[in-house]
């Protein structure tokens, strides 16, 4: 493992998920799934997340649009409280869910509008 990569995916897993996400994700970490963990942190988060070629509001832009259409519900709630830290606004959101009904069907589309709003009053309660 490359630390430096991993420490600068680290930085940036917590910047984008939130410390409180990340540290529980790791505290749950055993002998089965921490060679796991250390590959997300380094390799998605470090190596490519921690690239500048793009923005991370970007990044988080793409990922709401590949997760939904990969009907992963459990991180695409993740990443849309992500992308909203990145910036991206809840219109801009309804508006990668549009396009993902149109080019990957309308249940990847009512599932991942359903998300948001849900992961939406959730925020608004807090």
């Amino acid at each position: 493992m490359d630390k430096k990569t991993y420490e600068k995916g680290l930085e940036v897993r917590k910047a984008v998920l939130g410390e409180a996400y990340v540290n529980n994700a790791l505290k749950n970490v055993d002998d089965f799934n921490r060679p796991f963990q250390e590959m997300l942190t380094e390799y998605c988060w470090g190596a490519v997340w921690g690239r500048d070629e793009l923005p991370r509001k970007t990044r988080s832009m793409l990922n709401l649009a590949m997760i939904s259409i990969l009907n992963r519900p459990h991180e695409l709630r993740t990443h849309i409280k992500g992308a909203l830290t990145n910036g991206v606004t809840r219109d801009e959101i309804r508006e990668i869910f549009m396009q993902v009904a149109i080019y990957a069907g309308a249940p990847a589309g009512v599932d991942s509008f359903r998300i948001a709003r849900e992961v939406f009053a959730e925020l608004d309660k807090a």
